[in-house]
């Protein structure tokens, strides 16, 4: 008798906390456990700021899925279509290659990517931070603007290189804008010919609050540590457009710059539009075992589904953070086994341990389970939760040394050589056009089977 197939797509928290929980859980001869991902890491996505900064090397946030992973057979790709009819996962292979990988039990934790909207020139000039090579990407990019505006003859020319533009007052935008603001304060240092006052960071955002989730004292206090820092910040405004050269505020303001950095929240994987499912604000309809009403098999979790949160009550659904997509990992691992072995399913419900937010070198807010820190206790404790939420011991000891080395030696300010003449966009960096549509699926299935027979 054939051994039942899990399939897990994506290695983000969710997807790589379920490999996990599912190898320890199941003897070698209960299953055979795939996951489906494009690179051979989970990616630590809060520090990724830090990456753009030159704080942390990539590696210090790229934990390599091999470690640990010894049953699980990676499949190096990108599922770009899921026919839960058929039983079937369309991939696209690192190579670009169509293959098929059939399975009995699918676990859809493929994350999300960044969310724009329809305002002109965004998408060809906007930068994202959601993937390493964004950040690695930005790094380089921002530190070239200074070695332009250096090097620029034109004052015009030199004032928008060094004017900074980040949309998103959430946690990923307000750690950005901390993290580079503070790089390029200490780069002006070995710049003698640019004139420091020119360098202005601009965070903007349409919410009337700064990362409302951390309540008014703490979010009032992160605003006010980026302000005495020279960041300008600006509530209840977006981008109305943007051009290569300048970017125009919704309240009229143009203010020229070369760097638009987009980090106004996120949407699910365009993979969970290939289901043909109910979906909730884009997220996958799921109950709060994470399963899909109507499908079999077929388990959903983390940013691509919206899971009732039983503590919230009144039809709430779990944030997409990664709290909840790790926790929610171990609940759907054990429905899973569950289901194989024909047992009750359990219904996830959790603990919030509160949220923590890095702005660079000494300064931080965090609420761990309720308690507002601000400051070095609170930088403590959110590099001290950092480190223990890393994966691997090897990520950890990175991040360590290489807080210790920055804190110790200070900022570096090379280029490693990621520009290119044609900039990349953000759906190059986050493959947002790769997806077929259900109907491509079923006709792409459809085809494979009639070339088989």
């Amino acid at each position: 008798m054939a051994r039942p197939r899990i399939l897990v797509v994506g290695a983000g928290f969710a997807g790589v906390a379920c490999v996990g929980r599912l190898e320890r859980r199941l003897a070698p001869g209960d299953a055979d456990i795939a996951l489906i991902t494009p690179v051979s890491y989970q990616l630590y996505l809060p520090l990724l700021p830090q990456v753009a900064a030159g704080v942390l090397t990539p590696q210090s946030v790229a934990l390599s899925l091999r470690r640990g992973r010894y049953r699980t057979r990676i499949i190096p790709g990108l599922a770009i279509g899921v026919d839960a009819r058929a039983k079937v996962c369309v991939v696209r292979r690192i190579t670009g290659e169509l293959t098929n990988e059939r399975y009995d039990y699918i676990v859809l934790a493929p994350g999300s990517v960044t969310r724009t909207f329809d305002i002109p020139g965004l998408k060809e000039h906007g930068r994202g931070m959601k993937t390493l090579a964004e950040a690695a990407y930005l790094r380089d990019h921002v530190i070239a603007q200074l070695d332009l505006a250096d090097a620029a003859v034109d004052e015009q020319e030199k004032i928008s290189r060094l004017q900074f533009v980040v949309v998103g007052g959430g946690y990923a935008g307000t750690e950005t804008a901390a993290c580079l603001q503070r790089l390029t304060t200490h780069a002006a240092r070995r710049y003698p010919r640019l004139d420091p006052s020119l360098i202005r960071w601009h965070l903007i955002d349409i919410a009337p609050k700064l990362m409302p989730e951390l309540g008014d004292k703490l979010g009032r206090s992160a605003m006010e540590v980026l302000q005495r820092r020279g960041v300008e910040i600006s509530l209840g405004v977006s981008v109305a457009e943007a051009r290569p050269d300048q970017v125009t505020f919704t309240d009229g303001r143009v203010v020229p710059t070369r760097t638009l950095i987009w980090t106004a929240g996120v949407v699910a994987s365009p993979l969970v539009g290939t289901l043909g499912a109910e979906t909730v604000h884009g997220r996958l309809t799921a109950t709060a075992q994470m399963t899909l009403p109507g499908f079999d098999g077929v388990f959903a979790l983390g940013d691509g589904a919206a899971v009732p949160d039983l503590k919230g009550g009144d039809g709430a659904v779990c944030p997409p953070t990664a709290q909840h997509a790790h926790r929610q990992a171990r609940t759907v691992a054990d429905n899973v086994i569950a289901t194989l072995r024909g047992e009750p399913l359990r219904s996830y419900r959790h603990r919030d341990l509160g949220l923590v937010v890095d702005l660079g070198g000494r300064d931080a807010v965090a609420k761990p389970v309720g308690v507002e820190l601000r400051g070095m206790p609170a930088q403590a404790v959110t590099r001290g939760y950092h480190v223990g939420a890393m994966r691997t011991n090897v990520a950890k000891a990175r991040a360590l040394t290489n807080w210790i080395l920055n804190a110790a030696a200070g900022d570096d300010f090379v280029r490693i050589g990621f520009l290119a003449e044609e900039q990349p966009s953000l759906r190059h960096f986050e493959q947002t056009d790769a997806y077929l549509t259900p109907r491509q699926v079923r006709e792409h299935i459809a085809s494979l089977n009639a070339d088989q027979r």
